[in-house]
């Protein structure tokens, strides 16, 4: 692959990385990371709280910088975890200014790491939080499609902001509940991966309007940095591959995701 390829595209509109894990990044320093973002015209960062132990980790990188954001909320990898203090926790911090979100929250029967039963409980929990905190929502589901679809039925009603099912790599089924409801599908270096053509069909399938760009890092690091950490400033080859995909203006992409950011989670700027 040419040197020339493997260089980060600098677009001249800004974009916004909707969902990353800044501390869980260990390759190189934050400042270092913070830097080569801006370097790329990312505007905006919002890190995701996963696991108890890093709602207040996340509170305080959201400090760090007047563009970085923050979210709460539990991981059902870690439901077994969440408690009556947990959920105060989160409430007394959902309504915070660098908090935009409640999240990431959701359902995972692929690694099942926390029995289902008490996911699902802990799901709607935190979905209740978003409706009395008017917060939208950062959705985790893998390989949970139906009970996800069951679950957010019941609060069809009640939740006035819907939010995202981020790193989406569900049935067109999920993504069409999705969409139809008026949530976003979250697409990251998945997109870029030979062997996803099923994520790629979500993106074709997928209004232009509904889409959000992340890199869920340190995960799931797009080609051509694959098996290197990943890190926000990597964002613009999801741009790059979006556009390719649904066969779009790659400034039509960037600017209109810039807008559905926006609209999900700074509605007053």
């Amino acid at each position: 692959m040419s040197k020339k390829r493997r260089e980060i595209p600098v677009f001249d509109h800004p974009i916004i990385e909707t969902h990353c894990h800044l501390d869980y990044l260990k390759e190189r320093p934050l400042e270092e990371t913070l830097e080569q973002t801006q370097k790329v015209n990312i505007e905006r960062v919002i890190t995701i709280a996963v696991a108890p132990g890093n709602l207040a980790q996340v509170r305080e990188l959201s400090t760090k910088a007047p563009w970085l954001y923050g979210t709460q909320g539990i991981h059902p990898h870690e439901a077994e975890s969440y408690s009556d203090t947990v959920e105060a926790e989160i409430r007394a911090h959902a309504r915070a200014d660098k908090i935009v979100a409640v999240g990431e929250i959701g359902l995972d029967y692929y690694y099942d790491n926390a029995d289902r039963a008490i996911q699902r409980e802990v799901f709607r929990r935190q979905l209740q939080i978003a409706c009395d905190s008017d917060r939208p929502v950062v959705i985790h589901s893998r390989d949970a499609d139906e009970d996800t679809i069951a679950i957010l039925k019941e609060f069809e009603q009640s939740l006035n902001r819907r939010g995202v099912i981020h790193s989406f790599t569900s049935g067109p089924g999920l993504a069409r509940y999705a969409l139809d409801q008026g949530w976003n599908l979250g697409f990251n270096g998945i997109t870029t991966f030979n062997k996803a053509e099923n994520v790629r069909d979500i993106v074709r399938m997928a209004p232009i309007s509904q889409i959000l760009l992340e890199t869920d890092a340190p995960f799931l690091t797009p080609v051509p940095y694959r098996g290197r950490e990943n890190a926000p400033f990597y964002l613009p080859f999801v741009a790059e591959k979006i556009a390719e995909v649904k066969e779009l203006p790659l400034e039509d992409v960037i600017v209109q995701t810039y807008n559905n950011s926006l609209k999900t989670f700074f509605p007053m700027q």
